[in-house]
């Protein structure tokens, strides 16, 4: 029998497999790179996680390098326009596939660096930067070594582009084998089949998805798994998730009586409460005030050694604290719109903000009539379309930006948080009518710019250290942070002064925690990463010395109940429709929980419920229950506590799906 040799592969064959080898092997090594940089080392993969999840891996990147070099495969071989036999389509296709590449190397070069802030694979959410493309792009620039990056990312281009001209000049030389046509036929047939094996990647019905990644319960596998090209276009495709009336009715029950609707109805799916309150002898001021990144973990409240949130601490003692509260999830412009809607942020495709179909929201603070309203952000209201949340739902609203402030710009956030506090009480000081003020801060945000004037704040020399044992990366952060805290601090200071303070109702909490190590103080289940727990942890604490008692409240509590909870507390009737409790409302005593939702292609969902936390990849497995407070906050307990373990697994399905159809159906309430 007549051996068989690679020389009588037809040149261009052996040249595309050779590119198609060499170019899967580049994104094999980037997702050892990535492995190696953002592996959670509190918790690591197993060795059979990290063998499936590089085997699986190694095929998206081969499918991602299928797609690249498909063009050249399907009609690169016609001698008018092959690479091997045309020096000008050797030009042209050089460049072609070279560009090809370079899309792809800013997807990864992006998608690291998502991964290294958010801690999570760039998705098509990610998109909604672009929308604020300036302000994206300062921020960046003012945060990372923009200059070194780019010096990079050219330089990688040019690589490529040098040995894909160096393969087609290489294989252009070499004499083809004079082969028969039935031989010619069987290669080439093998070859078709092998390209569409590898872009099928499954020997089965259906073909490698995106899905398979979510093999693991621990959820840095699946981030390993993905290859970011092939990510980005699947979140990309399957488009914004809607409601499905069907799945909405089937939650109804669940979800009327988890909400104690007044006057239940599945078929017209009512979810409608109008409480009554008792009006107190003089309306009080409001003033809420939404933290930047304002991680539990961080906080002096948690007993961070560190002691990094004095002032917040003292008002945490002095006012009702509630340790157990969460946000949805994360993102300043989802907090935005969960804090004015009372319901959690669940569209997949950027923000709810940003989607022109549900700008129209029914929000409590129209129930305060004779209120005149303020919203303070130190820079623009654009960003994340806020603007239209803001303006088009909250009546006759003051709304003040970085252009109708004295103060001198800090940096892409705009002016410091301390002068916007100092520019909001030359406002709320000169007002004669009782006011509901909304300030949100930016400060503990990238690059954690210093202002030059900081009205009495001495920054601390931490080493890098000792600052990691207590949740913080840099000294930088750490100085962010306290800044912050001052800056709050400070103003309920001018506030006292002004003469408003003992008849103002004084709330902050964090839009949102930040993922990673929370510290050797916090227990297990916020630093761990298969909770994430971090992300969705913030204090809130409300603080009224003259109009309400000091309290710790443990009950779970979440950024939902943020409007019906002030209102309640201020004596303002309102009606709701949405997801906001009363947390100060007896009949949901037995009825505690807060949705989390990690954002994503297909996303996890989860409810916390006291020291209990179910948590599922929506569509993919059957989740599982976890003691947040425990040694082993990982391990599923679900079989231990089978009756739990269903309650809430219901419970948050039924919530993810009413939450979606709310989106769309929270249309002002007529008084």
């Amino acid at each position: 029998m007549q051996k068989f040799s690679c020389e009588k592969i037809p040149p261009f064959l052996r040249m595309f497999f050779v590119l198609l080898f060499r170019i899967t092997a580049l994104f094999f090594l980037l997702h050892l790179i990535f492995y190696y940089v953002f592996e959670p080392k509190e918790s690591p993969l197993s060795s059979s996680d990290l063998m499936t999840a590089l085997w699986l891996g190694f095929r998206f990147d081969l499918r991602v390098a299928i797609a690249l070099l498909l063009p050249l495969f399907f009609i690169g071989w016609i001698p008018l326009i092959s690479p091997l036999r045309s020096v000008v389509f050797r030009k042209i296709w050089v460049v072609v596939i070279t560009l090809g590449f370079s899309f792809i190397a800013l997807v990864y070069a992006v998608d690291f660096g998502h991964y290294a802030y958010l801690s999570r694979r760039l998705d098509f959410t990610a998109m909604r930067f672009l929308q604020d493309a300036a302000i994206s792009a300062q921020m960046l620039w003012e945060s990372y070594h923009i200059v070194w990056i780019l010096i990079g990312y050219a330089a990688s281009i040019r690589l490529f582009y040098f040995m894909l001209n160096y393969h087609f000049e290489y294989y252009s030389k070499i004499k083809a084998v004079k082969l028969s046509k039935m031989k010619l036929f069987v290669i080439s047939f093998i070859s078709f089949w092998l390209v569409v094996i590898g872009a099928y990647s499954k020997l089965s019905q259906y073909p490698l998805r995106w899905s398979d990644a979510a093999f693991s319960k621990h959820p840095f596998a699946a981030q390993l798994t993905y290859n970011p090209v092939h990510y980005l276009f699947d979140t990309w495709k399957n488009g914004r998730v809607n409601f499905n009336i069907a799945q909405t009715k089937k939650a109804y029950p669940t979800m009327a009586e988890y909400l104690d609707v007044d006057n239940p109805d599945q078929e017209k799916l009512n979810y409608v409460r109008k409480v009554d309150v008792k009006p107190l002898a003089k309306k009080p001021n409001v003033v809420l005030i939404l933290v930047e990144s304002y991680a539990a973990y961080k906080t002096s409240m948690s007993g961070n050694p560190l002691n990094p949130t004095p002032y917040t601490n003292k008002m945490a003692k002095e006012g009702i604290y509630f340790p157990n509260y969460f946000t949805p999830s994360t993102g300043t412009a989802r907090s935005v719109f969960t804090m004015i809607t009372s319901m959690p942020d669940v569209e997949l495709k950027g923000t709810s903000s940003r989607n022109p179909l549900i700008v129209d929201q029914h929000t409590i603070m129209n129930e305060f009539d004779g209120y005149e309203k303020f919203y303070f952000i130190g820079g623009s209201a654009s960003w994340g379309n806020i603007r239209g949340i803001l303006s088009k739902n909250i009546d006759s609203l003051h709304l003040y930006e970085e252009k109708d402030y004295d103060a001198p710009r800090n940096d892409v956030w705009g002016v410091s948080d301390i002068d916007m506090f100092i520019e909001a009480d030359k406002v709320l000081k000169r007002q004669k009518k009782p006011f509901f003020a909304i300030i949100q801060t930016s400060g503990d945000h990238r690059p954690y710019t210093m202002p030059d004037k900081t009205y009495g704040f001495k920054t601390k020399h931490i080493d890098k250290e000792k600052a990691n044992r207590y949740g913080f990366e840099t000294e930088k952060e750490y100085n962010s942070y306290r800044l912050m805290d001052y800056s709050i601090g400070y103003f309920i200071q001018l506030a006292k002064k002004s003469g408003y303070a003992d008849n103002t109702i004084f709330a902050f909490w964090g839009d949102h925690g930040i993922n990673g190590y929370a510290g050797e103080h916090s227990y297990k289940g916020e630093s761990t990463s298969e909770l994430v727990l971090g992300s969705h942890r913030v204090p809130f604490v409300i603080y009224s010395p003259k109009l309400i008692k000091p309290q710790v409240v443990k009950k779970t509590a979440s950024e939902v109940d943020v409007m019906p909870t002030i209102a309640a507390l201020a004596g303002q009737s309102y009606s709701i429709q949405t997801m906001g409790r009363d947390l100060f409302d007896s009949r949901y005593d037995d009825k505690q929980g807060a949705f989390t939702i990690r954002h994503g292609n297909q996303p996890f969902i989860g409810m916390v419920s006291g020291n209990y936390y179910f948590l599922r990849h929506y569509g993919v497995d059957e989740g599982a229950l976890h003691v947040i407070d425990s040694n082993t906050p990982q391990k599923d307990v679900s079989a231990e506590h089978k009756e739990l373990f269903e309650k809430l697994k219901n419970l948050t399905n039924s919530y993810y799906k009413t939450a979606q159809y709310m989106l769309y159906h929270n249309k002002r309430i007529a008084k």
